[in-house]
C-alpha cells in the first residue's frame, strides 16, 4: 500500500478516535520520558528565554485527530506543527487546535519547513513503505536541531519485515526494520538513543527516544 492509500483508510476510520472510550493517555508518559532528556542533556546549550535562540518548536508526524500530544507540548512551551496523510483526521485537528499550523502530506515527501527541537512520531511511522523507512528516520534525526529529541514508536520485531491486515476495518499497511535496522540509521545520523522500551508485551510495541548530537566547541 502506497502512504496516499494508507490515508485513505484511516479517512474512513477517524471516528474510532473520537469515541468517549479511546484512551487519551495512550503515549503520554512515554512523551514525558522524552521530555524530560531535552532538560537534563542541554540545558547548558539551550534557554527558551534566551532572546538569541530561536522558539521551542515541534512537529507531530503522523499527529490524527486527538490532539493530546499536542496539548502535552503547549504545556511544555512549544510551538507546535503537525502533519498527516488523512484529510479527515486533519479536519478534526485543524478543528480542535485552529492556531496550529497542519500539514497535509506523505512525511516521506514532504518537505519540513523547519528544525524542530522535538519531534513526535507515534503509532505512524509503521505506515511508511519499507524500502522508505530507513530514510525517513535520517530526515527526521536530521530534521532536529542540536539536542533536539525524537520520540517514535515501532515494531520491535528482529528482523525487517512488512504485512497487512483488517484488523481495524479497511486494509491497513505495516513495516518494521527491526530494532538493529533501527538503531543503526539513529546512529548514522549522528544521533544518540536514549531509550528503548517494548511498553507492551507481548505485543511488540516499541518506542525510542533519540537525541541529536550536540557539536563539541
Amino acid at each position: 500500500m502506497t502512504p496516499a492509500e494508507t490515508g485513505l483508510a484511516y479517512d474512513q476510520i477517524t471516528q474510532r478516535w473520537t469515541r468517549p472510550e479511546f484512551n487519551r493517555n495512550n503515549g503520554i508518559a512515554q512523551h514525558k520520558v522524552a521530555l524530560s532528556f531535552l532538560d537534563v542533556f542541554t540545558s547548558e546549550h539551550y534557554s527558551p528565554q534566551a532572546t538569541s535562540n530561536p522558539p521551542s518548536l515541534a512537529l507531530d508526524v503522523g499527529c490524527g485527530c486527538t490532539g493530546r500530544f499536542i496539548d502535552l507540548l503547549h504545556d511544555n512551551e512549544f510551538v507546535v506543527e503537525g502533519v498527516d496523510i488523512s484529510n479527515e483526521m486533519l479536519a478534526l485537528a485543524r478543528e480542535r487546535h485552529p492556531n496550529n499550523t497542519f500539514y497535509f502530506g506523505d512525511i516521506c515527501t514532504f518537505d519540513l519547513p523547519h528544525q524542530y527541537r522535538f519531534i513526535s512520531a507515534w503509532d505512524c511511522l509503521w505506515h511508511v513503505p519499507l524500502h522508505s523507512q530507513a530514510a525517513l528516520i535520517t530526515k527526521l534525526c536530521n530534521a532536529l536541531r542540536p539536542g533536539g529529541v525524537l520520540i517514535f514508536s515501532c515494531g520491535g520485531v528482529d528482523e525487517p519485515g512488512e504485512h497487512t491486515n483488517t484488523i481495524m476495518g479497511p486494509e491497513v499497511y505495516y513495516a518494521s526494520l527491526g530494532i538493529n535496522g533501527y538503531v543503526r540509521h539513529i546512529i548514522e545520523a549522528d544521533c544518540f538513543i536514549r531509550h528503548i522500551e517494548y511498553g507492551q508485551l507481548p505485543e511488540f510495541h516499541t518506542y525510542f527516544v533519540v537525541q541529536k548530537a550536540i557539536p563539541q566547541k
